[in-house]
This record gives C-alpha cells, structure tokens and sequence, in this order.
C-alpha cells in the first residue's frame, strides 16, 4: 500500500530580527488557539448528545451515529495537532476533553447495546 500526497508544501520562514520571530510564533499559536477554541467547543456539543439521549431513556442503534462524529473529531484532534508545531497552550486540554468525549460515546454504547440484549419480559 502506498500513500500519496497531494498539495503539500514546506516553507521555513525567518524574519528579520529577533523581533520577527516572536512575532511569527504568536501570530501562528493564536491562529492555533482559535482553533483549538472551536474543537473544544465541538466537544462539548458532542458530548450533550450523548448526555440527552441518556435523560430521555433513547437508547437505539439509530442514536449510535455518534461514532462516525466520533471519528471527526478525533480526525480533527489530529489535524489540528499535527499543525500545531509550537505546541500551543490549549493542545493538553483538547487531548484530555477528546478523551472525554470518547468515553461519553462509549459509555452511552455500553447502554444501547445493554438495552438492546435485554431478555424481553414475558
């Protein structure tokens, strides 16, 4: 199996001065919190999903599609750090709250699928 890869660019920038490098890096690590600020936020939607679902007793295979936002976002998670050369100071929060939400999708897994193997009554 062999991968490729379209559109990929290297640059290495340097400035002028000293003043210029420091100035790159904060420009570049706010860019990266903005970003980071928007993943965090779609953690949080994602994880009220979850958390309904369970308040309103809606356990079915149909809820499971979480899995597949699941993926987006862990696909997001790795984006996002892969472009985060200067390792910005959101980068362990996004992490931890990826973890979160992974555990409310599987958690809330465990309860569809323990709903759905229940014996009927008789």
């Amino acid at each position: 199996m062999r991968a490729t890869f379209a559109n990929v660019s290297t640059l290495s920038a340097a400035g002028r001065g000293p003043e210029d490098a420091v100035r790159f890096r904060a420009v570049f690590t706010a860019a990266r919190s903005a970003d980071r600020a928007e993943f965090l936020a779609d953690c949080g939607k994602f994880e009220a999903e979850p958390a309904k679902e369970i308040r309103t007793r809606k356990f079915t295979l149909a809820e499971l599609e979480e899995e597949r936002s699941m993926e987006r976002l862990r696909r997001r998670h790795r984006d996002l750090t892969a472009r985060d050369v200067f390792g910005g100071p959101e980068a362990a929060e996004a992490g931890e709250r990826l973890e979160q939400s992974a555990a409310a999708c599987e958690d809330y897994a465990e309860r569809v699928l323990a709903v759905l193997h229940q014996a009927p009554e008789r």
